[in-house]
């Protein structure tokens, strides 16, 4: 058994020894020193009740996570976890009633009452209970894709350089990462800049959201500025042979001239890459584009010192 699940069954019978010693020295006080009248006590147990209840719910629903993760895939094992907390978060509400002695017509008139004013006060919390229930159901994503979460809650302001360098027109404003975990208030996404970020569920349910998976086709743009010196026909025709024979390149590159200087032009290299990473395949064509160019700089100065 793994450390951390011995970790979590400890923390269980802590919280269920913790919860019967504290009942039982109620009982004690109570029934001994006379010191809480049974109407008390009653209140007292089902607040332990219902203490100890969520927090067994929430380990019992972490344990079967760990558990099952190898088995089904942690994706369908943070569902059942997460579908186990709820069912035990029910049972801890229906036990405080029941414990009470609150009839089930007189629960449900004061839970309007009740609902209404907790629904005003927590509707931030229910939205992200909802929202969790909602993302559970429809599964827009599970545990291990890698999303891209697009929100104008969270808007962010692109920058000019250098990703805006090398795209077409525009940024998408998102966070990008690895989810980690969907739990009842929180979704958590492993951000590919490794900080761990946790995102209301109310909010997701509201985002855009784009799935990136191994077979995804991405248009990766690469810039590059070429001395004047260089035939551009050329270096256009060499670069797309040698770019085409790269394993993750899918179509034959389009390579143009964006714009010129005094002594240079900048090419612009549109290539479509099976890839979630624009980064590494961006990386390789620069490096083919900038040995090419200093391939027929030399052939180039070769030739003129010859004529010479």
């Amino acid at each position: 058994m793994a450390l951390n699940e011995r970790r979590i069954i400890a923390l269980i019978l802590t919280a269920i020894l913790t919860g019967v010693a504290i009942g039982g020295g109620f009982f004690i006080l109570s029934s001994v020193f006379k010191i809480i009248s049974g109407d008390y006590l009653l209140y007292i147990y089902a607040a332990i009740w219902f203490i100890v209840a969520i927090i067994v719910s929430y380990f019992i629903g972490s344990l079967i996570r760990n558990r099952l993760g190898n088995v089904i895939g942690y994706d369908n094992a943070g569902s059942v976890s997460f579908l186990i907390r709820l069912i035990g978060y029910v049972i801890a509400f229906v036990g405080f009633f029941v414990l009470v002695r609150v009839s089930l017509g007189a629960a449900l008139a004061a839970g309007g009452f009740a609902g209404l004013v907790v629904g005003l006060a927590a509707q931030t919390v229910l939205g992200n209970i909802f929202g969790g229930i909602m993302v559970v159901i429809s599964r827009p994503y599970k545990v291990g894709d890698r999303v891209t979460i697009s929100t104008w809650q969270y808007g962010l302001i692109a920058p000019t350089y250098p990703p805006k360098f090398f795209s077409n027109d525009f940024l998408i404003p998102g966070y990008t990462g690895t989810v980690t975990d969907i739990s009842l208030l929180y979704t958590t996404i492993f951000t590919d800049d490794q900080v761990p970020v946790k995102i209301p569920n109310s909010i997701i349910i509201q985002a855009a959201i784009f799935i990136h998976n191994r077979e995804e086709r991405r248009k990766v743009r690469t810039k590059y500025e070429v001395s004047k010196d260089i035939d551009p026909d050329v270096l256009i025709s060499v670069l797309k042979e040698k770019i085409k024979k790269l394993d993750f390149v899918i179509e034959e590159p389009s390579i143009k001239i964006l714009e010129t200087t005094l002594n240079t032009y900048i090419l612009g290299i549109d290539t479509i890459c099976k890839t979630i990473h624009e980064e590494p395949p961006r990386s390789e064509i620069l490096k083919i584009t900038m040995r090419t160019v200093r391939e027929l700089q030399a052939k180039a100065a070769t030739t003129s010192g010859n004529n010479r």
